[in-house]
């Protein structure tokens, strides 16, 4: 019987999953770590005799929840379903001896009340003549750094066998680690090089074939992290009594201290962390000399650590509205042109040496579009191939670059609008043949714009089904393919209210249907 706590585990996984989490179905990054960090399933292969490993196996699915529904799926295609009286974390599906039937890729799922959870781990099962390559990752980072500790992870799918480290171009180095119960070793990195592991199910036994290779760097200095404003932009303009935020996100999920600099200063400022890879800076009653190019920088806790590469810079575009304000223009002259062709949008302020801002006016914020310093008193910003996400309100300010730093107040609006369809997209198989059964199949949708913000991409199978959604990645990956992933597939992507064209159509075949 499953306890209260249990079942209100379950009922809310069961809301936070509220797509269909077989293989057709994906959510966007960020939302896929929040939702499947606590419900996939793991999947390994017991044998009865490390000595024959393939003479009696069984594959074991573990489930995060308690749960009396399992399924066990062979490349691709559904094998097994057990439905059991009394809820249970762990199923073992017995496979017996491997023979050509039982070779494949397995899968595994659970049932969490009113959906099924994703897909586990990819399982290979070979046979007597081959051991399938483990994986091999690098924790937390692929460098290592004073202060900082650099594991290898190298993860097979067999339980109990000996796993094997190699450097490569080292005949000397070998690291050894046994996982009597387990399927996954872990091994300290002190040098530079290039890693691979194997294991083995005894002594006598000939080591599997080898894990792609993993390359761990020895940096000096850590890598930069990635400054932005609040927004995700690499540049904003702020107005008379305006204030704003920068976040600086380090490449490691914990143990870092920040510093935000402007030039060679480092700020002191009111900051907080919404999550401990980052650290957001508040900038309050900002004064013209404020403006410029801001970096931000990390080093390990600890003392004497050294300071890493400094992020790439970020632009704040400061403005106490005290300068006449510039003469915005576009040419040709008309505020509808057709969709594909060039627009130049004119600023033109009364004097030269000023720095100039075209900004997209929204509803609650504005968005830098650009930055010039021309030689003149004119910047000319050029939008090519101008698209229905092209029309909003713009406007453009200029700020002056010596003390006292004064601003413009911003232009009048100018309202460009572009009428028509988003231009199509194209859509790229990534494989050459038919798909073998079991294995994944990425599909490239490629946006002819190269302005885009917030795009969403689709990919839907015969024309009418939405089978995946991505956020900003033009990569749609079809995981675990199987026979109901023949036919032809489409693209499309949106922003906002505005949706493309459908590509032209791509068939997929599965090898053996």
């Amino acid at each position: 019987m499953l306890t209260g706590l249990e079942q209100a585990r379950l009922t809310t996984m069961a809301m936070l999953v509220t797509f269909l989490l077989l293989w057709g179905l994906s959510l966007s990054p960020e939302t896929e770590a929040a939702t499947f960090v606590e419900t996939q399933p793991d999947l390994w292969a017991e044998a009865e005799s490390l000595l024959e490993p393939w003479a009696n196996m069984t594959l074991t699915c573990r489930a995060c929840l308690f749960t009396s529904d399992f399924q066990l799926f062979k490349d691709g295609v559904l094998q097994d379903h057990v439905h059991l009286a009394v809820a249970t974390k762990e199923h073992r599906f017995l496979l017996g001896a491997v023979t050509a039937d039982t070779r494949g890729l397995y899968r595994c799922r659970y049932d969490m009340g009113s959906q099924w959870t994703q897909l586990s781990n990819l399982l290979e099962v070979t046979g007597a003549e081959t051991l399938p390559p483990p994986l091999l990752s690098s924790k937390p980072v692929s460098w290592i750094t004073p202060g900082l500790e650099t594991t290898l992870l190298c993860r097979g799918g067999l339980r109990g066998v000996t796993f094997l480290l190699q450097r490569k171009g080292d005949d000397q180095f070998l690291e050894v680690a046994e996982a009597p119960q387990d399927m996954e070793a872990t091994f300290p990195v002190q040098r530079a090089g290039n890693y691979s592991c194997s294991y083995r199910t005894h002594v006598a036994g000939t080591p599997s074939e080898p894990s792609a290779t993993v390359t761990v760097e020895e940096l000096a200095t850590p890598p930069p992290p990635r400054l932005s404003f609040y927004g995700g932009t690499s540049a904003e303009v702020l107005l008379r009594g305006g204030e704003t935020s920068l976040v600086c996100v380090g490449p490691l999920e914990s143990g870092m201290e920040f510093q935000l600099r402007r030039g060679d200063e480092a700020l002191l400022l009111d900051r907080w962390s919404t999550h401990p890879d980052r650290t957001v800076f508040k900038l309050n009653s900002v004064a013209p000399g404020d403006g410029g190019l801001y970096t931000c920088r990390y080093h390990l806790r600890g003392e004497d650590m050294p300071w890493s590469q400094d992020s790439e810079p970020v632009e704040l575009l400061l403005s106490n509205e005290m300068l006449p304000a510039p003469e915005l223009s576009a040419e040709p002259a008309t505020l509808r042109p057709e969709p594909g062709t060039l627009v130049q949008l004119r600023c033109r302020a009364p004097q030269a040496g000023l720095r100039f801002a075209l900004v997209l006016e929204g509803d609650n914020r504005r968005q830098v579009v650009s930055l010039q310093s021309p030689a003149g008193n004119e910047a000319v910003f050029e939008l090519h191939d101008v698209s229905p996400m092209d029309g909003a309100n713009y406007s453009c300010i200029y700020t002056d670059t010596a003390p006292p730093f004064a601003g413009s107040a911003p232009s009048e609006h100018l309202e460009l609008r572009v009428d028509g369809p988003l231009p199509r997209p194209k859509l790229q198989p990534l494989w050459s043949g038919a798909v073998s059964p079991g294995h994944d199949a990425t599909l490239h949708c490629k946006s002819p714009l190269s302005r885009v913000p917030h795009i969403i991409f689709e990919l839907l199978q015969e024309g009418k089904e939405v089978v995946l959604t991505r956020s900003y990645s033009e990569d749609l990956v079809l995981t675990y393919v199987g026979p109901q992933h023949a036919g032809n597939y489409t693209c499309r992507y949106s922003s906002g209210p505005f949706v493309s064209d459908l590509s032209d159509p791509v068939a997929l075949r599965v090898a053996g249907h």
